[in-house]
């Protein structure tokens, strides 16, 4: 077998991962298609999990922070009666409880507790380490790690469809949030126990859903070429668009790319990051952050043909 001889590829794709596939089992896939010489993923999915995972290629790396601290969009469904050593159901069943008979509106009611700012214990079957361990190697030998309490904010949580059984749920939170933990603690609220079903992730940082491409589809368009491949990419600062956009003109985007700083002649506030472009080329040069009356270099991204210019 051949040597992957790879090469500098820069950008953010989405990938709807499979169920079955670690998260960084499906990067790696997509990271061979591309031949990227670095690639990253901007927060786990379990392999029970599907959906939104970006995939930061190159120079993007330099930004994945921003999209694990976004937040995210969740589909879930909650089976109901069942608490499952795991949370989710490839755990052994550990409880099996008669469910309560609610009316929608009694229902609602147990849901807006799991509303906005709310507390969570992380559960030991997760990617949380201790001692640089993951919880979950903990959990398989059977020892409990004391977790303390984190507090998340569910900015909407709506009720998709209910059946006898389980609840399919539509929730928007911020970084952190375990939507296992939301379905363990909703059957608790309920007094039947309960665990995940299935989980897919909608949305991270307000990507649409519809630039998302299965492994099947990135490996079909690899066939017609790495040039096909490489339309797909979208560029790394859309993992920054939050932040404010500031234009250098060519002697300060020297500057910036020299490592020194520029005059600040916008009216941010002090302190804040900013996204930095070349006003000439309109090409991005990465952050810069505001201290007083300059602009200094925070994290640029490789641009050495532009330094020499």
């Amino acid at each position: 077998m051949s040597k992957t001889k790879w090469r500098s590829v820069d950008g953010i794709v989405l990938l709807n991962k499979p169920i079955g596939l670690s998260s960084n089992q499906a990067l790696q896939r997509v990271r061979r298609l591309y031949r990227a010489a670095k690639a990253g993923h901007t927060g786990a999915l379990d392999p029970l999990a599907t959906g939104m995972l970006p995939l930061c290629l190159g120079e993007a790396t330099k930004f994945s922070q921003f999209l694990l601290d976004a937040d995210k969009r969740y589909v879930t469904c909650i089976q109901l009666g069942k608490r499952t050593t795991t949370g989710d159901r490839e755990g052994e069943i550990l409880t099996n409880e008669a469910i309560p008979t609610l009316t929608d509106a009694q229902l609602e009611l147990v849901l807006d507790c799991f509303r906005g700012e709310i507390e969570q214990i992380p559960p030991m079957y997760s990617a949380l380490k201790h001692e640089g361990k993951p919880l979950y190697e903990y959990a398989r030998q059977g020892i409990v790690i004391e977790r303390k309490r984190r507090r998340v904010t569910i900015a909407d949580l709506t009720l998709l469809s209910r059946t006898e059984d389980t609840l399919t749920l539509d929730i928007q939170c911020t970084k952190g949030t375990y939507i296992r933990t939301i379905g363990e603690d909703i059957g608790e609220a309920l007094g039947c126990g309960a665990h995940l079903h299935s989980l897919y992730r909608v949305s991270t940082a307000g990507y649409s859903p519809d630039r998302m491409l299965t492994l099947e589809e990135f490996e079909r368009i690899a066939e017609q070429g790495e040039a096909e491949l490489d339309a797909y990419l979208m560029t790394m600062d859309t993992a920054v668009e939050h932040l404010n956009r500031v234009e250098l003109l060519a002697e300060d985007t020297r500057e910036m790319l020299f490592g020194r700083s520029v005059s600040n002649l916008t009216s941010f506030p002090d302190g804040s990051l900013v996204r930095l472009y070349d006003q000439n080329t309109q090409r991005f040069l990465g952050l810069g952050v505001l201290k007083d009356t300059i602009i200094r270099p925070h994290r640029l991204v490789n641009t050495s043909e532009l330094a020499n210019v």
